[in-house]
């Protein structure tokens, strides 16, 4: 696969480009070889079809940073991998940037590189239309939009290989379910899958969970804990909103990705670890790094690659195919015969802005399932917030209920208290609204949930 694969490797030391060549021969590459930056625009002005650029940073006469800028003139496409010591990290990371694929650290492990190298390659070319896609896959809502193409042919090659990942999106676009397919689609699927929610454990807590301690550590700590870093080894680790972690945990997380070791709290020897990182937040990382709140180079070592998942009021044309999706779904689950959504209601759908994303989407359309007459979802069945203000409404409700919202309320909560027999959190859910929101009608409307059990 790799044969045709053309590497131009740029360093002023013989030693590593020897090692490099060596490195990368054995893993089937072609190579190429410069000792500084001017050998290098000579070999790019000779040679057709150069896949990749792996240069040092600093070197005589021209550095790495130079020839970098220089090359995206005439060769814009071409990925550039820096080879960067630690006091050089801060150009490494200007030049991913503007526009440099990727860095790798000094003494660097061969592996690690390939892996990178591989990355960027599989990457390269993933803008073409895909054709027809899977709805769903994996446990994630695909959609039949072009932004979606995209992301499915990109989440493809990036499973297949060993690189890190960020994945960025609000809330409820499925960066979770993003993760677990990348998980399921790669070379470690058959290994462990640990998920860790960072967004939710408190920061006193996450350096136990995530690095492990020994007994007698601290107070309580009664027997060794085994982190879940170390339960990831050779498999995957989700650092789900990584946006939350404190800056001591930053730290840590920080020299584990650097050089794959971790040590337990109250350990004295580092055990070493080999796990695919994949992260994900809905965070504004760039503006948490320009207030300080965040590590820049902990950012550019999360993000080997990058998926961004598009709300879904971005991409309107996957609504109505994924709520048809989940209104057949219910159907099924409860044995009844297929669900419909009325012209009205899709109309409805179409016009929410949905910051709630494909949850808010799926929730919706299942509280319209347990509230619809006839297997047909009307808008009045949906419980969007601000339904009773759409004038598609006022006109297309009955003429019972057009002129008695509050009634119609009632009843519908009601109508939700009989399905769950009673149980107003169940209730909640069905509605898709909080508890809180669930014992605030009750109590309005003098509802008794008791006499529906």
């Amino acid at each position: 696969m790799t044969a045709a694969h053309k590497i131009l490797i740029v360093d002023d030391d013989p030693n590593i480009l020897e090692v490099l060549d060596a490195r990368l021969s054995a893993s089937n590459f072609k190579v190429l070889k410069a000792k500084d930056a001017a050998g290098a625009e000579q070999i790019l002005k000779a040679q057709k079809g150069v896949d990749l650029l792996v240069s040092d940073i600093k070197m005589p006469g021209k550095s790495g940073m130079e020839l970098f800028t220089h090359i995206r003139k005439s060769l814009p496409d071409l990925p550039v991998i820096f080879l960067t010591a630690h006091g050089t990290i801060p150009d490494a990371v200007d030049a991913i940037k503007l526009g440099a694929a990727d860095y790798i650290s000094k003494p660097f492990d061969g592996k690690d590189l390939i892996q990178k190298i591989n990355a960027v390659i599989a990457l390269r070319g993933t803008n073409g239309d895909t054709g027809t896609i899977p709805l769903v896959e994996s446990g994630f809502y695909w959609g039949k939009s072009a932004a979606m193409k995209r992301l499915y042919t990109t989440v493809k090659k990036v499973a297949a290989t060993q690189v890190n990942v960020l994945i960025l999106g609000e809330s409820g676009v499925g960066k979770e379910r993003i993760a677990g397919c990348i998980h399921k689609n790669s070379p470690r699927k058959e290994q462990p899958y640990t998920v860790v929610d960072c967004g939710s454990t408190p920061a006193g807590i996450l350096e136990s969970e995530l690095f492990g301690h020994l007994k007698g550590a601290f107070t309580h700590a009664v027997k060794d804990k085994v982190g879940l870093i170390q339960a990831a080894d050779s498999g995957t680790l989700f650092l789900d909103e990584i946006g939350n972690i404190s800056h001591d945990m930053q730290c840590r997380l920080l020299r584990f990705l650097e050089d794959k070791k971790i040590r337990q709290v109250g350990a004295i020897k580092e055990t070493t670890v080999d796990c695919r990182v994949v992260a994900a937040t809905n965070a504004d990382l760039a503006q948490a790094i320009e207030e300080g709140s965040f590590r820049q180079d902990l950012y550019y070592r999360l993000k080997g690659i990058t998926l961004t998942i598009p709300p879904l009021r971005e991409r309107k044309e996957d609504i109505y195919p994924l709520a048809d999706l989940f209104a057949g779904n219910y159907g099924r689950a409860h044995g009844t015969d297929r669900m419909r959504i009325s012209d009205a209601a899709v109309k409805v759908l179409g016009e929410h802005p949905w910051p709630g994303n494909v949850r808010e989407l799926k929730n919706t359309i299942e509280a319209g399932a347990v509230l619809c007459q006839n297997q047909i979802i009307e808008p009045w069945d949906l419980q969007i917030e601000n339904i009773r203000e759409n004038a598609v409404l006022t006109s297309d409700l009955p003429d019972s209920q057009a002129f008695s919202i509050e009634q119609s309320e009632k009843d519908t909560i009601i109508r939700a208290l009989k399905k769950s027999r009673g149980v107003q959190k169940e209730a909640a859910d069905l509605l898709g609204i909080s508890k809180r929101a669930m014992h605030y009608k009750v109590k309005k409307y003098e509802i008794n949930p008791t006499v529906y059990k």
